[in-house]
C-alpha cells in the first residue's frame, strides 16, 4: 500500500516548474534535530512508488528502532494517455505522483540508532533512488 498519494487534489494537471536543474535547496540542506541523513547530490524527479520502496528498505533495516523522517511529499500529478489513442480529446488520466528534488536536499533523516545501522539503512535506500546521494552525519 503506497502511502505517498494525496487524499484530494484540485487540478488534474499542474504547471511545470522551470529551471529545476539550476537550483539548489537551502531550506533542508543541513541536519537540525536528527543525527544521520541521506543528502541528494543531483537534481531530478522522484516517483511515489520509488519513495515508498526506499522507505520500506530503511524500516526493514532499522527493525522498527529509531525515528525516520522524510523531507518531501509527491504532490505533483503526471498524466499519460493509453497506448494506441490518437492525439487530442483532452488530458489523459493520472499515472503517478512525483516530487521534484533539488541538489543539496536531505531526503531521509534518522535518529536513535547506531552509526553502522544508519549507514547500512540509508545505503540500501540510496540504491532505490534515481539520483546520486551521500550519507551525512553530525559529529
Amino acid at each position: 500500500m503506497n502511502k505517498f498519494i494525496p487524499k484530494n487534489y484540485k487540478y488534474k494537471k499542474v504547471r511545470k516548474r522551470v529551471r529545476l536543474n539550476k537550483l539548489k535547496d537551502f531550506r533542508t540542506s543541513y541536519l537540525k534535530d536528527f543525527n544521520y541523513g541521506l543528502k541528494v547530490l543531483d537534481n531530478g524527479v522522484i516517483d511515489s512508488t520509488v519513495l515508498e520502496a526506499a522507505r520500506r528498505s530503511i524500516t526493514r533495516k532499522l527493525k522498527r528502532v529509531g525515528t525516520l523522517k522524510i523531507n518531501g511529499f509527491p504532490d505533483i500529478p503526471t498524466t499519460s494517455k493509453p497506448v494506441g489513442v490518437r492525439m487530442g480529446k483532452g488530458v489523459g488520466s493520472i499515472e503517478s505522483w512525483v516530487f521534484p528534488l533539488k541538489k543539496g536536499r536531505i531526503l531521509f533523516e534518522i535518529k536513535g540508532v547506531s552509526l553502522e545501522l544508519a549507514k547500512s539503512a540509508l545505503r540500501s535506500a540510496s540504491y532505490k533512488l534515481p539520483v546520486k546521494s551521500k550519507f551525512i552525519h553530525k559529529i
